[in-house]
């Protein structure tokens, strides 16, 4: 089986990332999507005020949004899909993730930003481009 990572934030972006490899020919039935979604990690005061279990159902809960669309997406378009909920820094997350699945490639959608925003604030997809152990496709 081969194993494309489909990384989501949530946005319309990531919806346009499902469609693409929905109506892609370089997806057959040999391939399963990955959805994976990246929570950030709350500080440690965070989590001792709250409690680990409350913040993992947090993460759990707004995975699961994130994920919702394009899991609707690939669905509607017979593809195979597992979804897996990650958190820490993202483009760090999502590159170990596809090393350890041995990832084919990674695709994700771009918000386009222009290159002040890109510099002031990293790019996710800037950062999986340079690290990443496969090709990388951005929509």
């Amino acid at each position: 089986m081969n194993t494309i990572i489909l990384a989501t934030d949530g946005s319309t972006y990531s919806d346009e990332a499902a469609r693409y490899l929905v109506a892609s020919p370089l997806l057959n039935p040999d391939f399963v999507v990955h959805v994976v979604h990246c929570e950030p990690q709350v500080s440690g005061d965070v989590e001792s005020f709250i409690g680990k279990a409350d913040v993992d159902a947090w993460h759990h809960e707004e995975s699961g949004k994130a994920m919702r669309s394009v899991v609707d997406i690939l669905r509607s378009g017979n593809v195979n899909y597992e979804c897996h909920e990650l958190t820490g820094f993202t483009p760090e997350k999502i590159v170990n993730y596809a090393a350890s699945v041995n990832a084919t490639a990674i695709v994700l959608g771009s918000h386009h930003r222009s290159p002040v925003v890109n510099a002031l604030m990293g790019s996710v997809s800037g950062r999986i481009l340079a690290h990443a152990p496969c090709p990388v496709l951005v929509v």
